[in-house]
């Protein structure tokens, strides 16, 4: 056995020392006997808390509307859990994506940065797509993200740390003279997998649809060929535009870069504002109770003409589910990530945030009428982390006080399509992104879900709900 081999019967439990939730009950019968084709679909949106879902809720539903979310008839709770980077680590509050998506895709709780592999021992963790595949299922992950990207990544490849994309970056990671780690022990030369992107390249995925065309378009390890190569040697059809992705005969696997990195977002601030820092007069400067402050001016969400060059989220998911489901009598999983929910928390943009729950919504909506025509189909929706950002008061429940009073962090104050004011704000930290928060994180799911997921889960049994309903 190689040193990063790990089966999923030997695999060391990193949940055996927390406390004990309700089981996840066993797979149904026609699962397990094959007789009728079962299907998950999970989609995740990341960083997508209670805060960002209200705010998107009152900006494009109103205050007494509904998101596709709402009208889902299981609503549960996912704790979220983290560990330091060693074995038997100590418990880390505050999570990444890396090692969210690791807890959804293997059942295994690990440490930030990580990559489906173990926390200290560095072993590699089997995903549901790997054991979905190898029992006969199509497998698919569609993002707004880089494919290379923490979460998409998590659910197909295995490396020690969740930046080391491509075979550059797998030798040193380096970002404005600051050097951030690396993966040499990955290096294929090293007896390891290779970067990120080479392991989906080389992967059994049916469907991978998204960003990180940039990836792709370097060399391997070995220099002999591009990656882009190495995966259509590997059986993918690759298509860079939503035409392509239309034209491409529903037997094909198929591999979709439709950006360099991360794909545009939806919606932006007017004129591409994001939140601003309150601006104290000169007097309050000198003592907090005098002068005034300047708060910055409300603005509406506007579309971002980047995103017409792009397919929707919606479209992607079309076609994976179109691709899975063709001539398949055993079923599928899909994993679906609105990815930058959590990416424009972090850049203080609540208007691109409010675009990807949008967007989270319409591919929820296509998932639903798939379950509607197939009904053994599981749906559930939930998120990897919580976010930064906060609905606070456009008028604060002091201002009756004669004193200056405005948050420490930064705001943005839109104006809704309700003709009310909205306050999102930002105080994480001094830093140019914001920090994940540590919360329990929404957990949706369609009638197939009801009796199979428990009120409240530890984010690993998402793993093994999933696992049993397909009966692997």
């Amino acid at each position: 056995m190689s040193r990063r081999m790990i089966s999923s019967l030997c695999g060391i439990s990193l949940l055996a020392a927390l406390p004990a939730v309700s089981q996840t009950p066993k797979a149904p019968q026609d699962a397990i006997n094959g007789s009728e084709p079962r299907h998950v679909i999970l989609i995740i949106g990341d960083g997508m808390d209670d805060q960002q879902i209200t705010i998107a809720r009152n900006y494009l539903a109103g205050a007494t509307g509904r998101l596709e979310l709402d009208k889902l008839p299981l609503r549960s709770t996912s704790q979220i859990l983290t560990i330091q980077d060693k074995e038997n680590g100590k418990p880390v509050y505050v999570a990444d994506s890396a090692n969210t998506a690791t807890s959804i895709a293997t059942g295994k709780v690990t440490s930030r940065g990580r990559i489906s592999t173990t926390a200290g021992s560095d072993l590699d963790i089997p995903t549901i797509v790997e054991l979905a595949s190898a029992a006969g299922f199509k497998t698919g992950i569609v993002t707004t993200a880089s494919v290379t990207d923490a979460t998409p990544s998590a659910f197909a490849a295995h490396i020690s740390y969740r930046l080391c994309e491509n075979p550059e970056l797998i030798l040193d990671i380096t970002y404005s003279g600051i050097h951030l780690g690396e993966c040499k022990v990955d290096l294929k030369s090293n007896g390891g997998k290779g970067s990120i992107a080479e392991q989906l390249a080389e992967s059994s995925l049916d469907i991978l649809l998204g960003g990180g065309g940039k990836h792709f378009a370097l060399k391997a390890e070995d220099g002999s060929t591009s990656l882009l190569e190495m995966a259509q040697n590997n059986g993918f059809s690759t298509v860079a535009n939503t035409a392509q992705m239309s034209n491409v005969p529903p037997d094909n696997r198929l591999l979709g870069l439709f950006s360099p990195d991360d794909m545009p977002v939806k919606l932006r601030g007017e004129d591409g504002r994001v939140a601003e820092s309150p601006e104290p007069s000169i007097l309050n400067r000198v003592h907090e109770y005098l002068g005034d402050v300047t708060q910055p001016a409300p603005m509406r969400c506007e579309p971002n003409p980047e995103f017409a060059s792009v397919p929707t989220l919606k479209a992607m998911t079309d076609t994976a589910l179109a691709h899975l489901a063709h001539n398949n009598d055993r079923g599928f999983f899909l994993m679906v990530e609105s990815a930058s929910i959590d990416k424009q928390s972090h850049e203080r943009n609540p208007c691109g945030s409010i675009g990807e729950v949008e967007q989270l919504n319409e591919a929820l909506r296509s998932a639903l009428a798939f379950a509607a025509q197939h009904p053994r189909t599981l749906i559930m929706v939930t998120a990897d982390h919580a976010q930064a950002a906060q609905l606070i008061p456009y008028e604060s429940l002091f201002s009756e006080y004669p004193i200056p009073i405005y948050t420490p962090g930064k705001i943005a104050r839109l104006i809704t399509p309700e003709g009310s004011h909205l306050a999102v704000n930002y105080a994480t930290t001094t830093f140019q992104m914001e920090e994940h928060t540590g919360a329990n994180v929404p957990l949706f799911g369609n009638r197939e879900s009801l009796g199979l997921v428990p009120p409240f889960v530890q984010q690993p049994q998402l793993f093994e709900i999933s696992r049993q309903y397909l009966g692997l």
